[in-house]
């Protein structure tokens, strides 16, 4: 249950949050071609972001199928051992249980990227810092007072933040790593990528199908134009 609640990812964010003090949003490199991303996203999500928050709207199938791998991969490189294929992409924390240990039950972040944007949601998953006045001994540079660990610390490390001051106040311009993680800077960055890469694709699964399919009606669209253009030439040619 320990290893359960330091792999929680409350993002009990208030609506209208943005980057504060001087820190200023990251850039999302997220590609929803690159499936070999998304896979690994859905992986390190389920690892740990899952045992909290749900997103109800993706079955382990619809991975399978829009990544283009077997089911039995999803089943064993994704999915929570036990799951099956058609199951829900359902966190094992049940409401009441929530409540109980933090007064509000994790929201399903099936479209967090759609509501914060891919830019925020990169940012906020790497801005975590120590903080010993915060209850939990963590805050964020981009959503201060936060009310949820890091569910990426072992991989990040621990981060101090920079202060400098603006405008008559002390605002956050740099976080500095000052105990490395399991994962080396550049493959962190990566990994929090596929994140934000696959909880994009959970905003809108069918933007694969959408985006695949839009060369074929331009396409159409064209040598539609085109005969009709020849048509509109045969019609009106003996018309002077």
């Amino acid at each position: 249950m320990k290893k359960l609640l330091q792999s929680c990812l409350l993002l009990l964010l208030p609506l209208g949050v943005f980057a504060s003090g001087g820190m200023e949003l990251d850039s999302a490199d997220y590609d929803l071609s690159d499936k070999a991303s998304l896979e690994n996203g859905a992986h390190l999500y389920v690892q740990y972001c899952l045992g909290c928050h749900s997103t109800k709207y993706i079955r382990y199938l619809n991975l399978a199928d829009d990544f283009g791998v077997e089911q039995q991969e999803i089943l064993d490189e994704v999915a929570p051992e036990g799951a099956g294929i058609y199951d829900k992409m359902l966190t094992a924390m049940n409401g009441h249980d929530a409540y109980k240990w933090f007064g509000v039950q994790p929201p399903d972040l099936s479209l967090i990227a759609r509501s914060r944007g891919a830019d925020w949601l990169y940012s906020y998953l790497k801005g975590f810092y120590m903080d010993p006045t915060r209850p939990l001994g963590v805050n964020n540079a981009i959503y201060p007072a936060v009310g949820m660990p890091n569910p990426l610390w072992k991989l990040q490390g621990q981060q101090k933040p920079i202060y400098e001051k603006v405008d008559g106040q002390e605002v956050i311009t740099e976080l500095v790593l000052e105990r490395p993680g399991t994962m080396s800077p550049e493959k962190f960055d990566k990994s929090v990528n596929d994140i934000v890469n696959f909880l994009v694709y959970a905003g809108e699964p069918a933007q694969l199908e959408r985006e695949s399919m839009g060369k074929y009606v331009l396409f159409f669209i064209l040598m539609f134009g085109v005969i009709a253009y020849l048509l509109k030439k045969e019609y009106w040619k003996d018309i002077h």
